[in-house]
């Protein structure tokens, strides 16, 4: 046998346990331990988070960072993961504060697409549970870190409750994805676009960037 599917569960809500957007992704996630993966929850308000300088450190030595927080523990636990929940409340048609400086301290994924290979799931909830464009963001950084988007799922906060299959069935589908190694050819002409420009990028700033310059060397993309 081999070794066991491995999610993670990043939740950005405040209230963690006792959030609504909490409880549709620990759904999914145990539905996830249910189909026998090995799954494991972060709560991004339980981290220290700052902002990202744009100092461009870790483009010139991978994942090098002058901020010593708690980024860089998460950034090898997504690395290590087969598969990402990606949980987060709608805060004004947008991901909140949190999981965005995540996302902005991990633009080191978006230029050498360190995802690539694996799997991303969206779980939103707010008052209206109007939130695709929170979906379609999830989707978008998914797509950018070079990962497939497997599917996501939003619900009003009054629905939350009947809105729990729907998040085991994302769970199921997330984990059967990661076995299968499921593809999408629509994302993967965006993957492969986004591919073709940061090849472009990385060999005009190989100077600049000599540490994502090996790494795009030693994959064999250049």
């Amino acid at each position: 046998m081999g070794a066991p599917v491995k999610i993670l569960l990043i939740s950005a809500s405040p209230h963690r346990l006792k959030s609504n957007t909490f409880l549709l992704a620990e759904a999914a996630r145990q539905a996830c331990a249910a189909a026998g993966a090995e799954t494991e929850v972060v709560h991004l308000p339980d981290l220290e988070i700052k902002f990202c300088l744009h100092c461009e450190a870790c483009h010139r030595e991978i994942l090098a960072c002058p901020l010593k927080d708690g980024v860089r523990p998460l950034l090898d636990k997504m690395l290590e993961a087969d598969g990402l929940i990606l949980a987060t409340p709608n805060y004004i048609n947008q991901v909140t504060a949190s999981m965005k400086a995540l996302f902005d301290r991990s633009s080191h994924f978006i230029h050498c697409l360190r995802l690539s290979g694996k799997y991303v799931s969206g779980v939103v909830s707010s008052g209206s549970g109007r939130d695709k464009e929170v979906l379609d963001y999830l989707a978008h950084y998914a797509h950018t870190c070079g990962a497939w988007y497997s599917g996501g799922l939003s619900a009003s906060v009054a629905a939350v409750p009947e809105s729990r299959a729907r998040a085991v069935e994302i769970g199921n589908r997330l984990v059967a994805d990661i076995k299968e190694k499921r593809g999408f050819p629509g994302q993967d002409k965006i993957i492969n676009e986004h591919r073709s420009h940061f090849k472009r990028l990385i060999e005009a700033r190989k100077d600049d960037w000599p540490g994502e310059y090996r790494y795009w060397q030693e994959q064999g993309w250049l």
